[in-house]
């Protein structure tokens, strides 16, 4: 945890903050902190500053916060992402939210097992849980916005146009394409359609192929989701 990440209602209006549970636990067990200390803190969805520890116990971490600093940019990323396997979107949610992702739709698609959409992983709370720990580790407050489907084609026809910019780059990585995957500009905003495992079938990546996405290589190697998503955020912002 690199930044203590508190909620807008935890802050009161004299700048004091009181928490417990995991946040405390970190603290006193991982940081040792002892009053007087400065910790590194973020407000969700504002700004970021340090805190001073006021005191601590085994109940409460008391803070006055100091937060006026803006957090980083955004990566100008949209992630439409066939639904993992529950223990790796565990460790794909927190990267994303790590890596400045603006918004983030988990969709189905053919080779997406359908007990996913059953397992708790996909629950509001604990999505929101994991872009925390994305947040506190990369020292950034502001959290994708992240969406649910479970019908591709539906979500791809009548809602991607109004979803994406318009002038965004649309790229669908895809084992069977031939034209490399580059970097492109921060200036302008990309939609990343990543599939699962086993890639996307022939019928999805034609439709994404129609609504203007461009199959694109990252080389000989089938990737896993969780290895694929970080592989090409970081491929296609390797310039900014």
């Amino acid at each position: 945890m690199n930044l203590l990440l508190l909620h807008p209602n935890e802050v009161d209006e004299a700048s004091i903050a009181r928490l417990s549970g995991r946040r405390l636990e970190h603290a006193r067990e991982v940081l040792r902190v002892q009053a007087g200390q400065t910790l590194k803190v973020g407000i969700l969805g504002g700004l970021m500053g340090t805190a001073e520890v006021l005191s601590q116990d085994a109940q409460a971490l008391v803070l006055k916060v100091s937060a006026t600093e803006p957090p980083p940019p955004r990566a100008g990323v949209s992630l439409v992402l066939a639904v993992p396997r529950p223990k790796a979107l565990k460790r794909v949610i927190p990267a994303v939210a790590s890596l400045g992702v603006d918004r983030v739709v988990l969709v189905n698609a053919a080779r997406v097992e359908k007990s996913y959409f059953d397992s708790k992983v996909l629950a509001r709370e604990f999505l929101d849980g994991l872009v925390e720990l994305g947040l506190e580790q990369a020292c950034d407050t502001l959290r994708p916005t992240l969406e649910i489907r479970e019908r591709l084609k539906p979500f791809v026809e009548d809602e991607l146009a109004t979803w994406a910019p318009r002038d965004s780059v649309r790229l669908v990585p895809h084992p069977t394409a031939t034209t490399p995957l580059r970097p492109v500009p921060a200036s302008t905003h990309v939609v990343l359609a990543i599939g699962p495992d086993g890639g996307w079938v022939p019928f999805e990546v034609e439709l994404f192929s129609k609504h203007g996405f461009q199959p694109v290589s990252l080389g000989r190697r089938v990737l896993r989701g969780e290895v694929a998503v970080p592989a090409v955020l970081g491929a296609v912002r390797a310039a900014t």
